[in-house]
């Protein structure tokens, strides 16, 4: 989870289980906890899920945010693209999500149902990309795909149980990764939204803070854009 993001759950009271190391986090005067883990690896995913509900007592929120996009460094058309590249893109980024899901929705039906009725709450982090296509990134574009599909089939599954699997889908955003574009280049990006210009990551924050809060008592089974009008056009 970005720094942001996580700083915004922490400030709204969420007690977040961080799967990866933040160092800007330690200065801050909340309870914390940090592990390292592949999310790829299945027993690592389940040990995760275990020791939050061993040191917390149960499990209300999983956020299953690790993604990258290997082709980023290397773009190539369908018919150059290298077997690798797909096969990291969909570990990450589908089999991430699946593994998450897997251990997630297996401690939350045990779970006895929150006040609310619910019993917990699933993020997946897609894409707009997850929405449509894009030209070079068939990895990418394939593997958040994947995740909206993932999305879909835990929402039927566990809408039983009151928990809730949904998606969030974010377009581009002013990150370290768009600092790296030239001003043209960025231009051109900023072209592209309906509202000029780019997300911030607090807008991401804001929508990932709403679909895992008791505010979301109705919606299951979604992919949210936070995109500044990107997958309109």
């Amino acid at each position: 989870m970005e720094i942001t993001k996580g700083i915004q759950f922490l400030m709204k009271g969420v007690l977040l289980f961080v799967r990866t190391i933040h160092y800007q986090l330690m200065s801050l005067s909340f309870s914390k906890e940090f592990l390292t883990l592949d999310v790829t690896n299945a027993e690592h995913v389940e040990n995760a899920v275990k020791y939050a509900v061993e040191r917390f007592g149960r499990l209300d929120i999983m956020v299953n945010n690790a993604g990258v996009a290997w082709e980023g460094k290397d773009p190539k058309p369908i018919w150059d693209f290298p077997q690798d590249t797909w096969d990291k893109d969909i570990a990450i980024n589908s089999t991430g999500v699946f593994l998450g899901c897997i251990y997630a929705t297996a401690q939350m039906i045990k779970q006895s149902p929150l006040p609310c009725g619910d019993r917990g709450w699933i993020l997946n982090l897609s894409s707009v990309f997850g929405l449509q296509g894009s030209v070079l990134l068939t990895g990418y574009v394939a593997s958040k795909h994947a995740v909206m599909g993932i999305t879909k089939a835990a929402a039927l599954d566990c809408a039983p149980y009151r928990i809730h699997v949904n998606a969030l889908c974010p377009g581009y955003t002013d990150t370290a990764f768009i600092s790296l574009l030239s001003t043209d280049e960025r231009a051109v990006v900023e072209r592209l939204h309906p509202f000029r210009g780019l997300g911030r990551a607090q807008d991401i924050a804001n929508a990932a803070l709403f679909l895992v809060s008791e505010e979301n008592s109705w919606i299951s089974g979604v992919g949210l854009p936070v995109d500044g009008g990107y997958t309109t056009m």
